[in-house]
């Protein structure tokens, strides 16, 4: 792991100069990514997360991921809560599959692995279900 704990992009040939992504772009990224999937209600942080969102510290768009930057490229982690009744891993492999493929389009990154933790399950609200039904019936 790199002392300054950015990621070099391999260099090119031109003479423009080097291109250094931080870790907290990767976290926005793949929480981006997981989060825009149906059957994943959403992503879940832990404690400190949460306070240093709290104070204007951290994206909430990064809550639930961690990045782990290697030698060879990156290990995240991706800590979610699902909706009832979906197929977990089927919800689960298509969150990995969006991670690796929205990474590499984006920044050109070697993702090692995503790692998903399912921590929850989101069972809808009676009144979130009704409010539509009352609003058509008017």
């Amino acid at each position: 792991m790199s002392e300054n704990h950015l990621i070099h992009m391999s260099e090119d040939k031109s003479d423009l100069g080097k291109v250094e992504i931080s870790p907290e772009v990767i976290e926005i990224i793949a929480g981006i990514a997981a989060s825009e999937l149906d059957g994943v209600a959403m992503l879940r942080g832990n404690f400190a997360s949460g306070v240093a969102e709290r104070l204007g510290r951290k994206s909430s768009h990064g809550k639930g991921v961690k990045v782990d930057l290697g030698d060879d490229g990156v290990n995240i982690e991706v800590f979610l809560i699902t909706n009832y009744g979906v197929s977990i891993p089927d919800v689960c492999h298509k969150v990995q599959e969006n991670i690796v493929q929205t990474l590499k389009n984006m920044t050109a990154i070697n993702v090692l692995s995503v790692d998903v933790h399912v921590v929850g399950v989101h069972f809808e609200d009676k009144n979130e279900s009704e409010a539509p039904k009352k609003e058509q019936g008017t």
